[in-house]
């Protein structure tokens, strides 16, 4: 796309010199920011960009039954060891099929959690086919937080991270202060944002999501669609099952 010099010197300066553009090429301009990048065409995306990293929202019409969705759980842990937890991803179509596995390792209390998880799914076979990730939690292997916002913007898919009981942020935000780049750490559950409560199989049973690129009704739909055996998504359930076998096995194995 090309564009008059006005245009090519703003973009040299910085975005503080926008207001100064004719708006009619300003216009184009973002135009060509937001649909130039290399997005999945089967679904309808909103790229903006900020400092560097391209957030994408995702946008459901018709929730089919069979959408693919991305269940990750990590295994079980002794906390405050120097160790490293497998984290097991399993692909699932809708809340019956399950139809791949992918798994990655990553820190006791480390900070490596959003890096891993956005490595081992866009690096998958079943990337392309993918349509939600849902995690167990932002809080992996102690207090290895995920920023759900990274991942989303380095995957380029909606993100929402289920939890059965609201989280204490008070008790969080005093145990990161006894860890490494705390302030990094915190920030990371803070953009997570607000809680938005989901009744799944029955009314009574509620759980809560914090979501990214993706709106809180869209994110409530695909958790009802998905929790089929139980109050949470199958693939979220499956992911625990298997990430806890595998962990457990490997407990075991070190004793001997």
């Amino acid at each position: 796309m090309r564009f008059s010099p006005s245009i090519k010197t703003a973009v040299s300066l910085g975005f503080h010199t926008f207001p100064k553009l004719i708006f009619g090429e300003l216009a184009s301009y973002v135009c060509f920011l937001c649909f130039s990048q290399p997005y999945n065409t089967s679904s309808a995306h909103l790229g903006l960009s900020y400092w560097g990293t391209v957030l994408s929202r995702k946008s459901f019409g018709v929730i089919k039954p069979e959408i693919r969705v991305l269940g990750v759980d990590d295994g079980v842990f002794t906390p405050r060891i120097e160790a490293w937890v497998p984290v097991v991803g399993v692909v699932f179509r809708g809340g019956y099929w399950l139809d791949g596995v992918m798994h990655t390792k990553i820190a006791v209390d480390g900070f490596d959690a959003t890096g891993k998880m956005s490595s081992m799914i866009t690096n998958s076979p079943h990337y392309k086919q993918l349509r939600v990730i849902m995690l167990n939690g932002i809080t992996f292997a102690g207090f290895n937080v995920v920023d759900i916002k990274v991942l989303n913007a380095e995957t380029r898919l909606p993100v929402i991270a289920v939890t059965r009981e609201k989280p204490n942020l008070t008790e969080i935000r005093e145990a990161l202060k006894h860890l490494p780049k705390s302030e990094e750490r915190w920030n990371a559950v803070l953009n997570a944002g607000e809680l938005a409560e989901v009744a799944t199989r029955h009314k009574k049973e509620k759980i809560y999501v914090h979501v990214a690129g993706i709106s809180e009704e869209d994110a409530r739909k695909v958790v009802r669609l998905t929790s089929t055996r139980s109050n949470v998504p199958e693939a979220l359930r499956v992911a625990h099952l298997i990430a806890s076998g595998i962990s457990s096995k490997q407990a075991e194995l070190e004793k001997v």
